[in-house]
């Protein structure tokens, strides 16, 4: 059975790690690299997609990543107890067009034992921004 470190139950210290896990992962931009941290039966919501499955998150990984260019994401840790963690989260990229945005959202997160997501919901909104006011 395959694992994905730090396992829940959560500490602060390793709720922190996992987020930055994600985060670097995210950043990678690498659907398959991604895909390996959530359960072959995972479930997500993604703003009004829903996806269900490894197979199908990885899919959807590789249709965002050829619309959303030069992705950058920083995650922050804004809860946890047990085997779920609640992150906020800002994304910048551009379109095919040239246009920058910023997202904002909000992620809660659920693990199995194997320390592999079983569940994303995530509430995006997105904001036109001129690219002098990228932070990331």
């Amino acid at each position: 059975m395959e694992k994905r470190y730090p396992l829940p139950p959560f500490t602060l210290e390793t709720a922190i790690q996992k987020v930055q896990l994600a985060e670097d992962a995210w950043n990678s931009q690498d659907p398959e690299r991604v895909s390996l941290a959530y359960s072959i039966d995972t479930e997500w919501r993604n703003r009004s997609t829903f996806l269900n499955g490894r197979e199908e998150a990885k899919k959807f990984l590789e249709d965002k990543w050829k619309k959303e260019l030069n992705y950058k994401l920083k995650k922050e840790l804004w809860a946890f107890m047990d085997n779920r963690i609640a992150v906020r989260f800002e994304y910048e990229y551009q379109n095919k067009e040239g246009q920058w945005f910023r997202a904002y959202g909000n992620e809660n997160w659920e693990f199995d034992e194997n320390g592999l997501m079983q569940r994303r919901f995530a509430s995006i909104n997105d904001l036109p921004i001129q690219e002098s006011e990228r932070r990331l």
